[in-house]
């Protein structure tokens, strides 16, 4: 049990939960004193021992029953419970199943004796499936569903039916038949519980005899990637992340003050000198730019428009002004909700009041939207920033009002975070707008965002 035990706190610290020598050591004197005899006791000895944080509940709920639950599935021995009629009627049935594989009606019979798997038989199978070569938990599912074919439990639902049609056939009535049904689905489903509960356990195993992963810098995990964790984390990172930012940008700024020498001026400011260069003129390099972003906040990107539209507001000491909008099937401005609240606070409002849901993405629409009621805000003094996949649902892209809006402003950049290979697959009409914009950022990471971001405060 011990080693059990050391195993099972190895699988939760490889999960990601958090926990010390010395309440290892508290979670194993806790078991000795309360002992194993009843479950629910050991159950919450160890949770109370293990887990200090809500979080990581729901992880202890996952894997304590993999290393401390039965693998033996309640089933019953359906052919105890038949007369001796009917288990002749039965027994000449299954004969009676011509073309089906012998495999197949040998899992027959287990399935109406009662008897769930056998270690060797899931040993066997997983073997087979390659469990030896998983290696996260998040491939449960798909071993599960090759363990199912390997075992033949998708064909074992077509041989059930046609055993019962062959009982209605030989004289069963249609109540016994749906008695019986029902009886074989109950078995049918333990055997795929227990083979849901191998799985789990060969997986919680696995990762708890690997030495952990070291977690990735939350600055380079993909957008798609991040959890509820990582993403709560980069919400109170952010704030610090935008601070970095502005302090380098203040450091261009102040090295830029001067700017380049300007001749013309020079000359024209020193012509009381007769032409000598006694006061030196420089041209004004850096200037704060003025942003008009537009951010799809459907469900494949809102992580992305979140944290783009949080880093924005952070910095808006480094910008002149800034509009915003986003866009599910039709555009909102969001401007003023960065008016009356603070950057994160604003952003979570506008998340909570646009929430994705039965609409489809439609980009050319919302475009057409601001065109018509807000076009006058792009002028040659305007970056901007239009954050999105650029899929459409097969609506019309309307490329002629970005190209449009391009012409109108000082630049237009695109960011998005889909893999580029995806672009223009689909209902993508990315490589439609691409050649629209004067630059495209990827931007999958927050790394990927800050950069962005941060060549745009560079060169104003």
């Amino acid at each position: 049990m011990d080693k059990r035990m050391v195993a099972f706190i190895r699988a939760l610290r490889a999960a990601g939960v958090r926990i010390s020598l010395a309440e290892s050591q508290d979670a194993m004197y806790g078991t000795d004193a309360i002992g194993i005899t009843n479950k629910d006791y050991f159950r919450a000895a160890l949770k109370t021992t293990l887990v200090k944080e809500a979080r990581d509940q729901e992880k202890f709920e996952q894997y304590f029953p993999l290393f401390f639950g039965s693998n033996q599935p309640p089933m019953q021995d359906i052919m105890s419970q038949m007369s001796p009629a009917d288990q002749k009627m039965m027994q000449q049935a299954m004969q009676a199943l011509q073309g089906d594989m012998q495999a197949l009606q040998d899992l027959l019979r287990q399935l109406m004796q009662g008897q769930p798997f056998s270690q060797d038989q899931l040993d066997q199978m997983g073997k087979q499936s390659g469990m030896n070569q998983a290696t996260d938990m998040y491939q449960r599912q798909w071993f599960e569903r090759r363990m199912n074919r390997q075992a033949g439990l998708q064909q074992l639902q077509q041989l059930i039916e046609q055993l019962l049609q062959k009982l209605q056939e030989m004289g069963m009535s249609p109540q016994q038949a749906q008695e019986l049904r029902e009886m074989m689905q109950e078995n049918a489903q333990g055997l795929a519980d227990q083979i849901a509960q191998y799985v789990g356990a060969q997986l919680a195993e696995q990762s708890a005899n690997r030495e952990p992963d070291p977690k990735p810098d939350l600055l380079d995990v993909p957008f798609s990637r991040l959890g509820d964790e990582e993403v709560d984390a980069i919400r109170k990172e952010i704030r610090r992340l935008a601070a970095r930012l502005r302090s380098r940008a203040s450091l261009r700024q102040r090295r830029a003050k001067a700017g380049a020498p300007d001749p013309r001026r020079t000359m024209r400011a020193n012509m009381k000198y007769h032409g000598t260069p006694m006061e030196l003129k420089f041209r004004k390099r850096h200037v704060k730019p003025a942003l008009v972003v537009i951010c799809d906040v459907s469900t494949s990107v809102r992580y992305c428009a979140e944290f783009l539209l949080t880093l924005i507001y952070e910095l808006q000491d480094q910008v002149a002004r800034t509009n915003s909008f986003i866009f599910i099937s039709d555009l909102t401005d969001i401007s003023m909700a960065f008016k009356e609240h603070e950057p994160q606070d604003a952003v979570q409002r506008v998340l909570m009041e646009n929430r994705p849901g039965y609409y489809n993405t439609d980009l050319g629409y919302s475009l057409n939207t601001f065109k018509k009621d807000h076009l006058g805000l792009v002028t040659g003094k305007t970056t901007v920033i239009i954050l999105g996949d650029g899929r459409n649902n097969f609506n019309d892209p309307r490329t002629d009002i970005v190209q449009d809006m391009q012409r109108r402003s000082r630049r237009l950049l695109w960011f998005n975070p889909e893999n580029p290979g995806m672009w223009g697959t689909g209902d993508s009409d990315m490589l439609q707008y691409q050649p629209l914009a004067d630059g495209v950022f990827y931007v999958s990471t927050l790394r990927d965002l800050a950069n962005a971001v941060d060549k745009i405060l560079t060169d104003g």
